[in-house]
C-alpha cells in the first residue's frame, strides 16, 4: 500500500493470560494500537466457550492457565475451529506446538516487542512471508510463491 495503513487480517483478540498484571498490560497496548479485545480469560473452558460465540480472529495465549488445561490444549481446540493461536510465555515449548499455534513470543516482552510479534502475525496470516522480529518464533510458514508460476 503507498499510502496510509494495509487492512489487518486481524482485527478481534481474545487475551488468555493466568497473571492479572501481564493481561492488563496486553489489554491496554492491543486497544492502543486498534485491535478490539473480545475479552480477557485466564483458562480453557472460559476460552473456549467464547469463541464458540462470538468472532476471534487471534488468540493471544500464556501456556500456563488457570485450572487443569493447558494453553496447548487451547490451541489444539482453537486450531480445530480455525482460530489461530499466538503463545506468549517464557516456557519452553514442545515441538509439537508448531502443528496448533502460529507462532510464540518470548516473555518477557516490551510493548514494541508485541505491536511488532501482532504485525508479523497478521502478515503471517495474509499469506505474507515474514522474517520474524526479537523474540518471536513463527511456525509453519509457507515458502514465497514462484514468480515463474
Amino acid at each position: 500500500m503507498l499510502f496510509g495503513k494495509r487492512n489487518r487480517v486481524v482485527k478481534r483478540i481474545l487475551i488468555v493470560e493466568d497473571e492479572p498484571l501481564t493481561a492488563f498490560d496486553n489489554e491496554v497496548t492491543l486497544a492502543d494500537v486498534g485491535y478490539e479485545v473480545v475479552a480477557t480469560l485466564d483458562n480453557f473452558d472460559k476460552a473456549i466457550a467464547l469463541i464458540g460465540r462470538e468472532q476471534v480472529d487471534l488468540i493471544l495465549s500464556d501456556v500456563q492457565l488457570s485450572g487443569e488445561r493447558t494453553g496447548v490444549d487451547l490451541a489444539t481446540a482453537a486450531k480445530a475451529r480455525g482460530v489461530p493461536v499466538l503463545f506468549s510465555t517464557g516456557m519452553k515449548l514442545p515441538d509439537e506446538v508448531a502443528a496448533v499455534a502460529v507462532g510464540c513470543l518470548s516473555k518477557p516482552y516490551t510493548e514494541r516487542q508485541l505491536r511488532d510479534a501482532l504485525d508479523s502475525v497478521d502478515r503471517l496470516l495474509a499469506g505474507e512471508r515474514v522474517e520474524p522480529t526479537k523474540g518471536l518464533a513463527l511456525y509453519n510458514q509457507r515458502p514465497p510463491e514462484d514468480p515463474a508460476r
